[in-house]
């Protein structure tokens, strides 16, 4: 993954929100929280690429800001899907996610070259293209470019499956 300065990144933010957004228009609630065997519910899908509960991405991307190469623990294949989660309408799940990715690609769109060049230690990604000390917009662009590109393909997966 290219190193893109803040602008690029917060269209690729917004981009790929936008389309998710888009491929769950007016899913019923039924379809929403049906999950094929050993799959995630089209919700889940949501809450896991919307980050933790009450959390998000934003405290993630302001600690790579503030501290040198802040250590990341992140969590894999959990779909933060929490009891309030639980509890929303797939509208209102939406409604979250497109305000996360708004507040990131609103604040990324201002961030200088000097800021997107600040490393973070992820042992996750030991193991990928991206390395275990990726720069804040390597970051970024995973978790908007692929991650979220990831999942729009799972989601329309788990579409499918529903039909």
């Amino acid at each position: 993954m290219s190193e893109m300065p803040g602008s690029l990144l917060a269209q690729v933010i917004r981009r790929k929100a936008d389309e998710m957004k888009k491929l769950c228009e007016g899913l019923d609630e039924q379809t929403a929280s049906r999950a094929p065997q050993g799959r995630w519910s089209p919700k889940q899908i949501i809450s896991h690429i919307s980050g933790q509960d009450g959390i998000g991405y934003m405290p993630a991307v302001r600690l790579i800001l503030e501290k040198d190469t802040p250590l990341l623990e992140i969590i894999a294949e959990d779909p933060f899907f929490t009891d309030r989660r639980s509890r929303l309408t797939m509208k209102e799940l939406l409604a979250e996610f497109g305000k996360e990715y708004d507040q990131l690609s609103s604040y990324v769109v201002q961030l200088t070259d000097d800021q997107l060049s600040r490393n973070a230690h992820i042992p996750l990604f030991k193991d990928t293209e991206l390395g275990e000390y990726p720069t804040l917009a390597a970051f970024i662009s995973a978790l908007a470019e692929w991650h979220v590109g990831f999942h729009i393909t799972h989601m329309k997966e788990i579409l499918q499956a529903s039909e």
